[in-house]
């Protein structure tokens, strides 16, 4: 097995190698408006760290979000392309599943991340691989009650200490852990989910109101 994992769900673009037992090279960089230009050549990196080649990959896990959506498709878009190119699988991870992995607790918590317009995208978990329900975007005051008490991770934690006031690290997003979690189920024979977006909302992008549509005469 040699894994390819990469997300860009958050600011975070993060590009990970796993063999099956363990991470073998890897690169985050945090950027939120250059997820484009940084991901293939942090891939590059990546792989000449490990001394290998892409078509060396066997299978890829792509960050699935939730996450804005210009920062999101890169990732996707990237991960399928790759797929399709190489003929191996590509697997989905809900990217707050990466981030809770990567917090090693072990006891109720919250992991948040930065979805702007003053809102998060959170959920919560009873350990650091089991998540309680589906992922939510909500103001952190909306979810003040539900969150009260409990540990939290992430960048969306860190920006509403009001809310969060036991708010740890990681801050970003790891490839590295979204691999090794992976990995794990995978080896475990656990489905993962299917490459598509995990937007929760619509984008930020929108056609404008009274748009007016010229016809040639």
């Amino acid at each position: 097995m040699l894994l390819l994992a990469l997300d860009t769900a958050t600011p975070a673009v993060t590009v990970a190698l796993h063999d099956g037992d363990s991470v073998v090279a890897e690169s985050t960089q945090v950027d939120a408006r250059r997820h484009g230009e940084l991901l293939l050549p942090s891939v590059d990196r990546v792989l000449a760290s490990a001394g290998l080649t892409l078509d060396a990959v066997t299978g890829l896990v792509v960050g699935v979000g939730p996450g804005p959506y210009t920062g999101l498709r890169v990732g996707l878009v990237t991960a399928a392309t790759f797929g399709s190119a190489l003929g191996v699988p590509v697997h989905g991870l809900c990217t707050l599943d990466g981030l809770a992995y990567a917090s090693g607790l072990e006891e109720p918590f919250v992991v948040a991340t930065d979805a702007r317009r003053k809102e998060v995208y959170w959920a919560r978990y009873d350990g650091s691989r089991t998540r309680v329900g589906e992922p939510a975007v909500d103001r952190p005051a909306e979810i003040a009650e539900e969150v009260a008490g409990l540990p939290a991770v992430g960048a969306g934690a860190l920006l509403y200490p009001e809310v969060f006031p036991y708010a740890r690290g990681p801050e970003h997003q790891s490839a590295a852990a979204l691999a090794a979690l992976a990995a794990g189920k995978l080896a475990a024979g656990d489905e993962l989910l299917p490459p598509r977006p995990l937007y929760l909302r619509r984008p930020d992008a929108q056609v404008p109101k009274n748009y007016k549509v010229v016809t040639p005469q």
